[in-house]
């Protein structure tokens, strides 16, 4: 009998989850597999801000040092975590079918009075120093968490007046922490929190929100040389997924290249056509550049690529672009 293959992954719940599920899906090919626990820096590190971290890899470069060194035949990763150019000597085994690709909004308070701030941008818009006061913990500004660059770039795109905390640890860290600090809330991965269960009932999707490229989406990844691993796992790659987060992460990988940026993208089906919409901001929000386009689906292996290049076709976004790489270096 072959050996088990050997699953790479992080011992957080939800990576155990998405690992789990690829057992389920190997098995039931009739390949038996083990799962290999591994922490990453990012799950030991939870003090540094990710952002400062250089984050491109920073949940995925352990697992691809194992398998390079052989110790696992597979690692599982959530694909948005994946830098778009993977490490030499490592290929795209499978994606797995997308989930949820939403951010969403876990808050603490009324409901009532947190749709209403969540509803308002300003004191132009209608609501007042006073009435904000009123929805804040300790009348400080209204404070959200979270330690992704997108989602800083978009919320104060449209809260300019909220304050951003960052925000570290797995899902369950996360969700604690929300309960412990004085914030109003926290944006986490719907897919993230639904796949165990910890959806809390005090959420709300932000469907003004583009995701992260690939969100929601689970690569396995494998050596380039291992071919029955490949055909293994490639077996239950979901091809729609698979095109519409190349599309995604072709858009980021030509503008910046890294996740840690303030970069969006999705590209859904819509019958025959593939919709993109992207968009790009500057990291304090006060400016956003967007693109929206829809091309048949025989035509899409591109639409990534061409996207960037007409956002960056902008004089204005390409120095968005450009400003955030020079701060990088």
């Amino acid at each position: 009998m072959a050996n088990p293959l050997r699953i790479g992954t992080r011992d957080s719940q939800l990576a155990v989850w998405q690992a789990t599920l690829v057992k389920e899906q190997l098995e039931e090919i009739g390949v038996p597999s083990e799962l290999v626990y591994i922490k990453s820096e990012g799950d030991i590190d939870l003090v540094t801000p990710l952002y400062e971290l250089g984050v491109q890899g920073v949940f995925t470069k352990t697992l691809d040092a194992a398998l390079l060194s052989k110790r696992i035949d597979i690692a599982v990763h959530s694909m948005k975590d994946v830098p778009t150019q993977l490490a030499a000597g490592i290929r795209q085994a499978a994606v797995v079918k997308r989930a949820t690709y939403k951010d969403i909004f876990v808050y603490k308070g009324e409901k009532e009075d947190i749709e209403k701030a969540l509803e308002q941008t300003n004191k132009e818009q209608g609501i007042s120093n006073d009435e904000l006061e009123h929805l804040t913990t300790h009348h400080s500004p209204f404070t959200i968490a979270t330690s992704s660059v997108r989602r800083i770039a978009q919320w104060l795109h449209r809260y300019p007046k909220h304050r951003i905390e960052d925000i570290r640890g797995n899902v369950n860290t996360r969700l604690r922490k929300v309960q412990e600090h004085h914030w109003n809330g926290a944006i986490f991965a719907a897919a993230g929190l639904e796949r165990i269960n910890l959806r809390p009932q005090t959420s709300v999707d932000l469907d003004w929100m583009l995701p992260a490229p690939a969100q929601g989406a689970i690569m396995i990844v494998c050596r380039e040389e291992d071919a029955f691993s490949y055909d293994a796992c490639h077996a239950f790659n979901d091809a729609i997924t698979a095109l519409c987060t190349k599309i995604e992460r072709d858009f980021l990988r030509r503008l910046m290249g890294g996740c840690s940026t303030p970069i969006s993208g999705l590209a859904v089906m819509d019958y025959a056509q593939i919709v993109f919409r992207g968009n790009i901001c500057s990291t304090d929000g006060k400016q956003k550049y967007e693109i929206e386009k829809a091309v048949n689906i025989s035509d899409a292996a591109s639409l990534g690529t061409v996207a960037a290049e007409e956002l960056l076709s902008q004089p204005s976004a390409a120095k968005i672009v450009q400003d955030i790489r020079h701060a990088k270096n």
